[in-house]
């Protein structure tokens, strides 16, 4: 799957109240998020996704800040922040019909992880 095949997949959910015009802006903003602020990522399952943020003081409120506006378009989402042992950790769960979704945002943080050197 490519880059644009990706986007286009997030962009395109029925299930999400965002305007479509304003979700590229947000699809910018889990990237460079997902550049700037994530070490790690792992997949413990099909419907749950875990981030390990990178240290800073404002990086986990920037989390909160993008996982609520994204709750209340996408409310399929749940992020929940939990401290451990490497960092903060962002979970992000979805309802399995959602999943290829979770299966989207996971291939974006992978490779902004990974263009980072991380």
């Amino acid at each position: 799957m490519t880059d644009k095949d990706l986007a286009e997949q997030m962009m395109d959910l029925s299930a999400c109240t965002l305007p479509t015009v304003d979700r590229p802006t947000r699809l910018a903003e889990f990237d460079a998020f997902f550049a700037d602020s994530v070490i790690a990522t792992h997949r413990p399952d099909p419907t749950r996704l875990e981030l390990t943020l990178a240290a800073g003081l404002d990086v986990e409120q920037v989390g909160r800040d993008l996982a609520a506006r994204e709750s209340a378009c996408c409310s399929f989402f749940t992020f929940t922040f939990e401290p451990g042992p490497a960092g903060t950790v962002m979970r992000i769960e979805t309802p399995a019909i959602h999943s290829d979704v979770l299966d989207a945002m996971a291939e974006r943080a992978g490779a902004a992880v990974a263009g980072a050197g991380r």
